[in-house]
């Protein structure tokens, strides 16, 4: 685990916590940036934590005890099982403390007091229907390789990947199940743990099963810059549509050199530095944040990033990405 502040056996009212997958992956760089600026603006006491690995469940578990312990009033926490860190957040929550939510909901998504995040479907729905309108006739001959996070399935994963087949007019069987779907078009599923080296040997692996895929869904930018090291490597780099998640600046770019067809853009800063406000507020007054109306969840933007337009799917330029990365 990685901390940030003064540690002790009490913090102040007004102190609070911050639990990322890993502290590697761009996103939770530039979410910790955003939650650090706001803490220190508002002159919260924070301490950081992170796990070595995407699914690393048990740091995530000893850094929440150890925000319990250290009376902490809230904790922001991206959680690595949207599953299996319940009974620790309802810990957490029995202790008085204020938990948040960032990017990857709870399920339930009330297992946590509330949810900052992007709507993970529609993310995965834009990029879905860029796809498909970028095929044009040839979607129905489509071989699409979905390269998904981890084996455990967490509510980010399957949101995006669900939300594609939607964008795509894949019949979803189960919404909250990856894999159960019987259209031909899908040439297989493999998992990235959310990183390059990941993406590279899950390309590879569904590329030896059928290496005739055309599109590829990556669940994250990092995933996407293996797959496509991967394609390059066997000369499908140019025939080869890659679409993806993220929107961070390296993303963009690789949006602006062609290695990424199309991204939508999320905004971590902005999930961080709203995550202190309301840990600010619930310390001040007992005040606990709202959902977005019609939403389980306080929705904090996305938008498609392409200079590939498809009509009637709402876009911005890779410029206008660029300015906004990572908002």
């Amino acid at each position: 685990m990685a901390s940030l502040g003064a540690a002790g056996a009490a913090s102040a009212q007004g102190s609070a916590c911050l639990i990322t997958k890993t502290d590697t992956n761009p996103f939770f760089v530039k979410m910790k940036e955003g939650a650090t600026a706001q803490a220190k603006a508002m002159g919260i006491e924070l301490n950081t934590y992170a796990g070595k690995i995407d699914g690393d469940v048990e740091t995530q578990i000893a850094a929440v005890e150890t925000c319990i312990a250290a009376g902490a009033s809230g904790i922001l926490i991206t959680p690595s099982d949207s599953r299996a860190l319940t009974p620790v957040i309802k810990e957490a929550k029995d202790a008085g403390l204020l938990v948040i939510a960032l990017d990857t909901p709870f399920e339930p998504a009330d297992v946590a007091d509330a949810t900052f995040a992007t709507d993970n479907f529609k993310a995965g729905e834009l990029i879905g229907e860029w796809a498909l309108g970028t095929l044009g006739d040839k979607a129905g001959d489509a071989r699409i390789a979905f390269l998904d996070l981890n084996p455990s399935q967490v509510s980010v994963d399957y949101l995006r990947d669900q939300g594609f087949m939607k964008g795509f007019g894949i019949d979803i069987k189960d919404p909250t199940k990856i894999g159960d779907e019987d259209d031909k078009r899908i040439a297989g599923h493999d998992v990235t743990d959310g990183n390059e080296e990941g993406g590279r040997r899950a390309m590879e692996n569904l590329l030896q099963q059928d290496p005739t895929i055309n599109v590829v869904y990556t669940i994250n930018e990092p995933a996407a810059a293996g797959a496509y090291e991967a394609l390059k490597a066997m000369g499908r780099e140019k025939d080869v549509i890659i679409a993806s998640v993220d929107g961070g600046c390296p993303g963009v770019e690789n949006v602006k050199e062609g290695i990424i067809g199309a991204t939508s853009q999320q905004y971590p800063l902005l999930m961080a530095s709203k995550g202190i406000e309301a840990i600010a507020a619930f310390a001040a007054d007992g005040t606990k944040p709202e959902t977005t109306p019609g939403l389980d969840f306080y929705n904090t933007g996305v938008n498609l990033v392409t200079d590939k337009p498809v009509d009637g799917v709402p876009s911005i330029s890779v410029q206008e990405g660029l300015d906004k990365c990572w908002g």
